[in-house]
């Protein structure tokens, strides 16, 4: 098969770590399939430091070895990407449950101009006994739709890992993790830079090996579900933050003028107005957390800016958010101030607690507003330098 670098059209990559049992089959499916359809391709393997042969094995066959030092399935597959020579990339496992004798609607879509060609397995038919119970039914299910709901991506079976993909896009990703939340990762960047992302139906059989998968239930799908939260500060910071500030706000507005009887005479008093007050105030960090993180990703490049952040950011300024904070520190102060007028009418003596905290409460959670909103006009004021 001609393999010049300009003349070859596609690259099947795989990562391996000790596939002796499955890597040789794999390679050859892949071979055939091209040599079936008149395509001029390539296989690479990115190597994790196998210690059971798969590296001369692969190379016996005509396949490309590239050793990857560092650990890990989302490295061993970008040391492999990297050094493809193809216009087009195919990725999958290489433990022989995907089907690489059946390129052929990954191909069609990307030579149709997709950027992103997903496969789903759950439309194309999954073997029994290829996909564990909780996969199947709970990890892929829940995090597809994470994944949706969140980033409004247009793919179903979020985690299948053969795709396909145009080689010149791995530099605009700039993808960065280094295990299994790598095919998150990719499917995330490019829903967020907006590429052009369809799926195709594939099969998925019970792997070849006598061994344990390296995939761990537990840990790998923390580590996916951390990725999509990372990835949207709206969804793990801004929106908790909104309805947690909402709640408080309702809740001192009920309670602030007198107990509010509910539920066959129960009362809500001045306990509850203290909850409300420490709601509003981490619902506040909760927006400021969401509001930093989103700048400094875009400042570091991990996510693109948008035109709304940034006419946001330019309207308020450091000026205007020093002004904001201090009229509500000076809110609070003023009830401070007022509240110590109470006590000097008692003449400094004991008090009704249950009417002199609702001055209290509600002047502390503005002192605590006013101040957090002068600083966090600060810290946004740094993370925004670049952009200035």
């Amino acid at each position: 098969m001609n393999t010049e670098t300009n003349q070859i059209e596609l690259s099947v990559v795989m990562p391996c770590l000790n596939e002796a049992e499955t890597i040789e089959i794999c390679i050859q499916k892949a071979f055939a399939w091209m040599k079936a359809n008149q395509v001029n391709g390539e296989v690479v393997i990115g190597d994790n430091g196998s210690t059971d042969g798969s590296q001369q094995m692969a190379e016996k066959l005509g396949a490309r070895v590239i050793a990857v030092p560092r650990k890990g399935y989302g490295s061993a597959l970008m040391g492999a990407i990297e050094a493809a020579k193809g216009k087009y990339v195919i990725m999958g496992d290489s433990d022989d449950s995907y089907d690489f004798g059946n390129l052929t609607l990954f191909v069609n879509e990307l030579r149709n101009g997709k950027d992103l060609v997903m496969g789903n397995r759950f439309k194309g038919g999954i073997e029994e006994g290829a996909m564990p119970f909780l996969h199947r039914y709970l990890g892929n299910p829940v995090l597809s739709f994470i994944g949706r709901l969140f980033f409004k991506c247009p793919v179903a079976d979020f985690h299948c890992g053969l795709r396909g993909f145009r080689q010149d896009i791995v530099s605009l990703l700039d993808l960065k993790t280094t295990g299994m939340e790598f095919a998150s990762e990719m499917v995330v960047k490019a829903t967020i830079f907006k590429l052009n992302i369809t799926e195709v139906p594939t099969t998925l059989r019970k792997d070849g090996r006598s061994r344990p998968p390296h995939l761990r239930t537990w840990r790998d799908g923390w580590r996916h579900l951390r990725f999509l939260l990372i990835y949207s500060p709206r969804w793990l910071f801004l929106y908790p933050g909104l309805f947690l500030m909402l709640l408080g706000f309702v809740m001192s507005i009920l309670i602030v003028q007198g107990p509010v009887g509910m539920f066959n005479q129960v009362y809500f008093d001045t306990n509850t107005l203290l909850y409300a007050g420490a709601f509003i105030i981490v619902g506040y960090q909760a927006v400021s957390f969401g509001i930093f993180t989103r700048a400094y990703a875009v400042q570091a490049g991990f996510l693109p800016a948008k035109d709304s952040l940034n006419r946001a950011t330019d309207i308020v300024s450091l000026e205007l958010g020093l002004i904001i904070g201090f009229l509500i520190l000076c809110a609070g102060l003023g009830g401070t101030f007022y509240s110590v007028y109470v006590w000097e009418q008692s003449h400094f003596g004991q008090l009704d607690y249950s009417q002199i905290l609702r001055i209290v409460i509600p002047s502390v959670v503005a002192i605590i507003i006013g101040l957090q909103t002068v600083l966090s006009s600060f810290l946004l004021s740094v993370l925004s330098v670049n952009k200035k």
